[in-house]
């Protein structure tokens, strides 16, 4: 056992694999102490996110023999065992990867609970420990998916639409003279240019999006349903409706901490 460990101060690293994103946390017991964002690229190398890895720990003030453990959760199945490898090489053990097998205290009442993404998973578990049920996250990462969680928590299933950066790529890759824009807010709803235009049919075209989903899984799963956003956009989005109650950030690093805690 490492004298890190005995001494109180061990840490343990959480790796959420998307499409667009790995997404890493580091926590202190409940607290997470650092966060990082890294390309999602299939063809990267096990050494090229290692080194990369070991500069963002030196940069933390962090060493990996700090590390008491990892958890992965992946949706980018060529990427899993870069990551297990990464991981072996910091701790030395193998990290526990969310998949099936994994004990994560949530009932799924879809048809393949077994082919439910590790995101999902880990969303769920998050939110129902934060906010019970029922509940609707809404996760604005490369698709926009609504999950919806039962009074009693039970995983009932989601919804999936095209995220805020796929719609605006597809604008663009789909149309001749429509450009590439910075996804942001316009002055108004109604364009004065080209750019405000885009801006203003993605941006408020998603709210509307939002607030219209919200109330059909509100009308199946009860008045009482809690709303909360997550994802790189999500600040945007909530800045411009009131269906959302929170955002948390950082939603789908506790889902994995906790059931790291659940099987460790």
């Amino acid at each position: 056992m490492r004298l890190s460990f005995l001494f109180g101060i061990a840490m343990l690293l959480c790796v959420d694999i998307a499409n667009a994103d790995v997404t890493l946390g580091l926590f202190e017991g409940e607290r997470l102490v650092a966060t990082w964002r890294l390309a999602s690229e299939a063809r990267r190398t096990e050494d090229e996110y290692g080194l990369q890895m070991a500069g963002l720990l030196a940069q933390a003030g962090r060493r990996a023999d700090e590390l008491r453990g990892a958890v992965l959760g992946c949706v980018v199945p060529p990427l899993l065992p870069v990551w297990q490898t990464v991981c072996r090489r910091l701790l030395a053990t193998e990290a526990l990867v969310l998949g099936p097998g994994v004990k994560t205290g949530l009932r799924i009442r879809t048809e393949s609970p077994r082919g439910l993404g590790a995101d999902r998973v880990a969303n769920a578990v998050a939110g129902k420990a934060l906010f019970g049920g029922p509940l609707c996250i809404v996760d604005f990462g490369t698709t926009t998916t609504f999950d919806a969680l039962a009074a009693n928590g039970d995983y009932m299933g989601h919804a999936i639409a095209p995220g805020l950066e796929m719609a605006a790529t597809a604008l663009s890759a789909e149309t001749a003279q429509l450009p590439e824009v910075i996804l942001g807010r316009p002055a108004s709803a109604i364009g004065r240019n080209t750019v405000e235009s885009i801006q203003a049919g993605l941006l408020f075209g998603f709210v509307g999006l939002v607030e219209g989903m919200v109330a059909r899984f509100r009308a199946e799963l009860g008045p009482a349903m809690r709303v909360i956003a997550t994802g790189r956009h999500a600040p945007l989005i909530a800045a411009e409706t009131t269906v959302i109650e929170r955002v948390e950030p950082w939603l789908t690093l506790h889902g994995l901490r906790l059931i790291w805690e659940m099987n460790v």
